[in-house]
């Protein structure tokens, strides 16, 4: 398993990942309806792409596949963070979520936020995340549940990574 930075021309690729973790994961706490809307089959390339280059994620390659990816924004946002269903309970998320907070730490962002889907939820809070604030937000027409998760670096030891 690698952690890198994504790489220009991943981007349909992310695409695919994306799709498959709404459809097939997500789907347990969505409707068909509120995946189609949040992962719809068509969509355009162009906005995906400037999507991916904009927030710059980090990709996790297993072998020559992508299998998952997330981002961390300077203001300690995680905007997208996914895994593929092939490797989900496999370790790709965790390590994926260690090396943000790694990042984060290496960047001096202490706190970390996300607007987390319901089928994440668990996930984030394992790993140390609590639940800031419940909401819903309309998305193609469609009501989608989630919570705003948030994250603080206890204090570290002198010398010590503080996350």
């Amino acid at each position: 398993m690698q952690i890198r930075p994504y790489r220009t021309g991943e981007e349909a690729e992310l695409h695919q990942l994306f799709h498959a973790a709404v459809h097939e994961t997500a789907s347990r706490h969505y409707s068909p309806q509120q995946c189609a809307a949040w992962a719809p089959d068509s969509y355009d390339i162009a906005a995906w792409a400037e999507r991916i280059r904009s927030v710059n994620p980090f990709v996790v390659v297993v072998g020559d596949q992508l299998a998952g990816f997330a981002d961390l924004q300077e203001s300690g946002y995680i905007d997208l963070f996914f895994v593929h269903p092939r490797w989900t309970g496999k370790g790709v998320g965790r390590s994926l979520m260690q090396h943000l907070m790694s990042e984060a730490a290496h960047r001096g962002i202490i706190e970390l936020t996300a607007d987390v889907s319901l089928a994440a939820e668990k996930f984030f809070a394992s790993n140390g995340f609590a639940v800031v604030d419940r909401q819903v937000v309309e998305l193609r027409g469609q009501l989608l549940p989630n919570a705003r998760m948030r994250y603080v670096a206890q204090a570290a030891e002198p010398g010590r990574d503080p996350l």
